[in-house]
């Protein structure tokens, strides 16, 4: 009915603004990713090859003028995010229809940003299951910029990547992970996702198939809408023979293929709210039957066992229900669930924190007031305690003023009996002090005259005592005189003093001089005289030596010699025997050629 199409437009209308949500993620990552220098700002060359290259995977229309127009106000510089965004919305998302390959559109976003933002260190898992998990980070972030996964979304997915390798999920060490989380940040980004799955920090004694399987499983199911995959045997329509066919369930579609390599697609079962599946009785030797129906087809299908069957039943039967009531795959009504869970947990929070400032900014005002109340019963205690001071401190004054009063009367009426006293002494002694004027007018007349004579006697003195200055500087000028002379005379002194001072200091290095030439004199007189002492010994030895009889008859006689008793040494041995003379005789004769010889 109208209802229905009504609420089918809205959904469809939800639809695509989700869609277009979803794409603005991975566009942002190309868009940061040619933000270079991190200034939030594009080259507009980058942003019309991104954009064309944007039109080419969405199957949308280029209009490259369209570009041109957008931009013309600025044709130089880069344009920011912010103005990119109208053109991208205008021309492009707004014209994106749901007929494009998704994944092909992902990869052409993860190629412009995979190689300057993936980690350098070593992964345990290949690119295809990184670009994988970047596919997944957009579909479960938040949504707002800078895009992060929020712990709760990080948990959500590991657990499901632990069950899909068959591991335990450890709660402990997701614990410990959350305890060191950076408290600065709320989430992950995308490249810190990758590595945390990549270093295999929660996949512990996984081989590296194992991951891989476990990512594409999940991919699967949360990018590819896969709600359940396997294989199963199909009764054909025409020849009537089972064939093994793969099986991939999607929201509104079972499709089936050869194998689960997906290459080779046999065929489409689609899906409406008309649909139903009911279970077969085993027939013709097929057990586990299990029979599609639809508006102008029906499927019979045979599945491995009683629990496969019974599990494929289940997911179509939800599937179906699902399209009835015109709700999104369950992954994504969960992750909506999530996300509307946390908005609506963080505006409780919000709300709470409010009602706790609220409360807070209450209190301060009751503490104010209460402050302000206890302020004004203190000033009005010590109002109080200062009026009673007031009025016993004029009580007292008065007495005092009355008890001075008293006693003033006393003392004037004392006084005026003083005074009656007084004024009869005052008289007697006004009469003396006349008298005593009288006197000492004339000794003022006395001590005026002598004024007058010292003033004579000082003019005297003054001018002594001016011509005794006089005198004293004449001798002052003439001492001046003297001095300045004396001066000159001790300047001419001290030059002649100085002149004395260099004749001495020359006759005493002169003196200096003549006793080193003396001591050099002396030195070389003794060097002489040992001289002398050496040639006289050695003229002496020479004279002992001519003198003695042995060296003439040795020069002289030849081999004729004195007998005389032999030498205690051995005697030298010559060709004729015996020799005439001894070892010391031959060393004089030895010299005595050697000389002749020489000279």
């Amino acid at each position: 009915g109208p209802r229905g199409r009504a609420g089918s437009q809205n959904s469809h209308a939800a639809a695509m603004g989700g869609l277009k949500d979803e794409l603005l993620k991975a566009i942002w990552h190309a868009f940061t990713a040619l933000d270079l220098d991190h200034s939030g700002k594009v080259s507009k060359s980058q942003l019309k090859v991104l954009s064309h290259n944007l039109c080419t995977v969405l199957k949308v229309p280029h209009d490259p003028v369209a570009l041109e127009e957008h931009f013309r106000d600025d044709d130089e510089g880069p344009v920011s995010n912010q103005g990119y965004m109208p053109y991208l919305n205008k021309f492009i998302l707004e014209k994106v229809q749901d007929n494009f390959d998704k994944i092909e559109f992902n990869r052409m976003c993860w190629t412009l940003c995979v190689k300057k933002n993936l980690t350098k260190s070593p992964l345990l898992i290949t690119e295809e299951d990184a670009f994988k998990i970047w596919v997944i980070f957009n579909f479960l972030s938040e949504d707002k910029y800078p895009l992060i996964i929020v712990p709760e979304e990080i948990e959500y997915l590991l657990k499901k990547l632990t069950e899909a390798m068959g591991g335990g999920w450890q709660q402990e060490q997701f614990e410990h992970y959350k305890i060191n989380f950076d408290d600065s940040k709320d989430g992950l980004s995308v490249w810190e996702l990758i590595e945390l799955i990549g270093n295999g920090q929660f996949s512990k004694g996984m081989d590296r198939q194992t991951v891989s399987m476990a990512i594409n499983e999940v991919f699967n199911e949360l990018i590819l809408d896969v709600l359940k995959q396997g294989y199963m045997m199909k009764k054909g329509h025409k020849r009537k023979n089972w064939t093994e066919r793969w099986f991939v369930l999607k929201p509104n579609i079972i499709s089936y293929y050869v194998s689960e390599d997906l290459k080779d697609k046999k065929g489409d079962i689609l899906l409406d709210e008309n649909c139903c599946v009911e279970s077969l009785p085993d027939k013709d030797g097929k057990k586990c039957l299990f029979l599609i129906k639809c508006f102008d087809k029906t499927f019979e299908i045979s599945a491995s066992d009683k629990k496969k069957k019974q599990e494929w039943i289940q997911a179509i039967h939800s599937t179906i229900h699902l399209l009835k009531l015109g709700s999104p795959p369950p992954h994504k009504e969960a992750r909506q669930r999530r996300k509307e869970l946390r908005k609506k947990l963080l505006a409780e929070q919000e709300e709470l924190e409010r009602q706790m400032k609220e409360l807070q900014a209450a209190n301060e005002n009751k503490q104010q007031e209460l402050e302000t109340v206890r302020k004004k019963l203190e000033e009005a205690a010590s109002r109080a305690a200062e009026e009673e001071k007031k009025r016993l401190q004029t009580q007292v004054e008065l007495q005092a003023r009355f008890s001075t009063e008293l006693e003033r009367e006393k003392l004037i009426r004392q006084q005026m009996e003083e005074q009656v006293a007084q004024k009869s002494s005052e008289l007697e002694q006004y009469l003396q002090r006349v008298r005593e004027l009288e006197d000492m007018y004339l000794k003022l007349q006395e001590a005026l005259e002598d004024e007058r004579q010292a003033r004579q006697d000082e003019e005297t003195v003054r001018k002594l005592q001016a011509r005794l200055l006089e005198e004293e500087s004449s001798k002052r000028a003439e001492l001046e005189k003297w001095h300045l002379e004396q001066q000159q005379a001790i300047q001419t002194t001290e030059a002649e003093k100085q002149e004395l001072e260099n004749q001495r200091v020359m006759k005493e290095r002169a003196l200096q001089e003549a006793m080193e030439q003396l001591a050099q004199l002396e030195l070389e007189r003794k060097q002489a005289l040992e001289q002398y002492e050496g040639v006289k010994k050695k003229l002496e030895m020479a004279t002992s030596k001519t003198k003695s009889w042995k060296d003439k008859v040795a020069q002289h006689e030849g081999l004729i010699r004195l007998i005389e008793p032999g030498s205690k040494h051995p005697h030298l041995i010559t060709n004729w025997g015996p020799a005439a003379f001894t070892q010391a005789e031959l060393e004089e004769r030895e010299k005595s050629w050697k000389g002749r010889r020489s000279t």
